[in-house]
């Protein structure tokens, strides 16, 4: 007989503006269920990004049924979970834990999530050669899907050139040798003014974390820019690009689409990915209904 509570929590650093409770618990709600969802943020409690092992045995001994993850836990987990998906596996990052039958297994909706809102956002977007910006849980994810839906050459840029490396490595044996390479920030300005395309995956533009990823002077209006951050939904980067003319795509769809992804993995059932789109603009205070 299926469930019909759920106690859930999202784990992170700076987690208190996070709308995915409210988007779990709207869809709850509708179908429902009692859903109970829980913020874990390691500032408030105190505790570094290596403490998510701590946090991850705690909720399991207590009862929760699952776990979203954000930054900076997503690689962290994954050593103190007992299976992966393969999604999870191939990438190195785990969004959400299932606890089923004493077992914590990782998964990651951010693959799904972020292709869904590129494919939905920005559809005639050109992908032959792609600047991503961040290369850690999420920027993981986003070059995943990205490379999913095609492009041909991304090019990932991080502060710490070793990850940006690391992940161009364990991503050339899924997509071929030559899609992914690693560069250093200072080759920006040389790959934005040749570039297609910007996706930004770090947390720069946050509440938390305010400012540009990159220098202003570097944006033009030949290149579209999509943006992973949702809170606010209009970053001081996509602010800048959209003054420019460029083709821009918030991080709404990736929050919502992934969100839709974990509910069905942590109930078993099916969710209304149109109505929680809609909620997700009216919790950020824009309208993203689908179109």
């Amino acid at each position: 007989m299926a469930k019909d509570s759920y106690l859930v929590a999202l784990i992170g650093s700076g987690i208190g503006p996070s709308l995915t409770p409210a988007l779990h618990e709207r869809e709850a709600d509708r179908q429902g269920l009692r859903y109970l969802y829980r913020l874990l943020d390691i500032d408030a409690l105190g505790v570094p990004p290596e403490a998510v092992g701590d946090l991850l045995r705690a909720a399991r001994d207590v009862g929760f049924d699952g776990l979203n993850i954000t930054h900076p836990c997503k690689q962290l987990v994954i050593g103190h979970l007992d299976a992966l998906a393969p999604q999870a596996e191939a990438l190195g990052a785990v969004n959400t834990v299932v606890f089923e039958d004493g077992r914590a297994t990782g998964h990651n909706t951010d693959v799904t999530g972020f292709a869904a809102s590129f494919a939905r956002g920005l559809p005639d977007a050109p992908l032959e050669r792609v600047v991503q910006l961040g290369a850690g849980g999420a920027g993981a994810a986003v070059a995943h899907a990205l490379l999913t839906l095609g492009a041909e050459r991304i090019t990932l840029v991080d502060e710490r050139p070793e990850r940006a490396t690391a992940l161009a490595d364990a991503l050339t044996p899924h997509f071929g040798t030559g899609r992914v390479t690693a560069a250093a920030p200072d080759a920006l300005p040389a790959l934005t003014g040749a570039a297609d395309g910007i996706v930004h995956a770090t947390p720069t533009g946050m509440a938390a974390h305010p400012g540009l990823p990159l220098p202003a002077r570097l944006l033009h209006p030949g290149l579209w820019v999509a943006d992973v951050v949702y809170r606010p939904l209009e970053t001081a980067l996509l602010r800048t690009a959209r003054a420019l003319g460029c083709p821009v795509l918030d991080g709404a769809g990736m929050a919502a689409f992934q969100a839709v992804d974990a509910f069905r993995l942590i109930t078993g059932r099916e969710p209304d990915a149109a109505r929680m789109l809609t909620d997700i603009g009216e919790l950020a205070g824009a309208v993203t209904a689908p179109k």
